[in-house]
């Protein structure tokens, strides 16, 4: 293992702040796998997760293992670690302009079309190298200002010409559930068996711009774009949404790096024996058909439900209560499906997403994924 501590830029005077990054295998080697955790630096299991896979990777490049290159940020937003407002981290906006950690990732696709369009030719390994290459040099190209933009250009100079992204984060209460792109979804079922997840979300475009489609749509829309040329879907990205904010155990990490070990091993940059594929928990479901239960109005939440059950049309799944009037508005969805997630905080405004159910009717449009 070799560790790089890379500057980030526009940081105020007389400030400084770093990225940590750790390589394993041979740089260039392929496959590449990238996995960050803790770009939403209030979501602690990701990095406990990163802590442990750091440790397993170190066994397997010590005993010759890694065929390929490997690179884990551990920690991949220290400008959200540094936000602590009256004792409480508040990690997942930019306290500077309000804009989330992982949105607004830049589109490359459209920045690199004119520039491959001259070099695509029937070779698809070829059309693949062209298309790295241009990602990465568009990404560089972008001018960045604030801390986050730099750090946003940082992350995906580390990850865009990777075969699989892994972007840990977690729910304030969840069960674990993945999202990547709808062309993805084979290639996404292993890692879903062996993380024990009770959804896999898929979208073409989530409507956001987060870190995983910035890593992983470019190859859609060029897909799409150039049809009469052999253009593969090179990089499988994927968000991972470790449970709760709260589960954070050795017990719980120990067992998700080994079930992301497995998946690099499924992949091939780890030369081991493949591991066995438990029975899935989940069927791939369109993220435009998860449906979120509101609160109507402020008050205290009651959950009724568990995060991993599945529930009925009209289940009651939580109370908002107001103390003061005395009035109770019950959450009941329309649809069937898998509560995958839920407001873990007690005392909620109107209008706040309080659970998320993964069903198969919802049919949402616009924006999937909140803000």
């Amino acid at each position: 293992m070799t560790t790089e501590v890379l500057p980030i830029g526009g940081t105020a005077p007389g400030t400084a702040q770093t990225l940590t990054v750790r390589r394993f295998g041979r740089p260039g080697a392929r496959p590449k796998i990238y996995v960050q955790a803790g770009l939403h630096a209030d979501e602690p299991p990701g990095m406990l997760v990163a802590h442990h896979l750091t440790r397993l990777l170190q066994a397997h490049a010590d005993a010759g293992r890694i065929t390929g290159e490997i690179i884990v940020v551990p920690l991949a937003n220290p400008i959200g670690l540094s936000q602590r407002v009256m004792g409480s981290l508040l990690g997942r906006f930019d306290l500077a302009n309000g804009i989330n950690f992982n949105r607004g990732f830049p589109t490359l696709a459209n920045a690199v079309a004119s520039d491959v369009a001259v070099g695509l030719t029937e070779d698809p390994a070829a059309n693949t190298a062209l298309i790295r290459a241009a990602l990465l040099q568009a990404n560089a190209s972008f001018s960045a200002n604030t801390p986050a933009e730099h750090l946003k250009r940082m992350l995906l100079a580390l990850a865009l010409d990777a075969d699989l992204v892994l972007d840990l984060h977690c729910e304030n209460l969840g069960a674990v559930h993945l999202y990547t792109l709808t062309p993805l979804a084979d290639r996404c079922l292993p890692l879903a068996a062996l993380l024990d997840a009770k959804a896999l979300l898929l979208a073409s475009d989530s409507g956001g711009q987060p870190f995983d489609e910035a890593c992983s749509r470019p190859w859609l829309d060029l897909e799409r774009q150039f049809l009469f040329h052999p253009i593969p879907l090179a990089c499988c990205s994927v968000t991972v949404e470790l449970r709760g904010e709260a589960d954070v155990s050795h017990a719980l990490a120990t067992g998700d790096a080994e079930a992301l070990i497995g998946s690099m091993i499924l992949a091939g940059v780890i030369d081991a024996p493949a591991p066995t594929l438990p029975a899935a928990r989940c069927a791939p479901t369109n993220l435009a058909d998860v449906e979120l239960l509101y609160a109507p109005m402020p008050g205290v939440l009651v959950l009724h439900r568990t995060v991993g059950e599945s529930v009925a049309p009209g289940d009651l799944v939580a109370e908002i209560i107001n103390p003061v009037s005395g009035k109770v508005a019950d959450l009941r969805p329309r649809h069937a499906g898998v509560l995958f997630a839920q407001e873990s905080v007690r005392s909620v405004a109107a209008g706040r997403s309080v659970a998320k159910i993964a069903g198969t009717e919802a049919g949402r449009s616009g924006l999937l994924i909140g803000a």
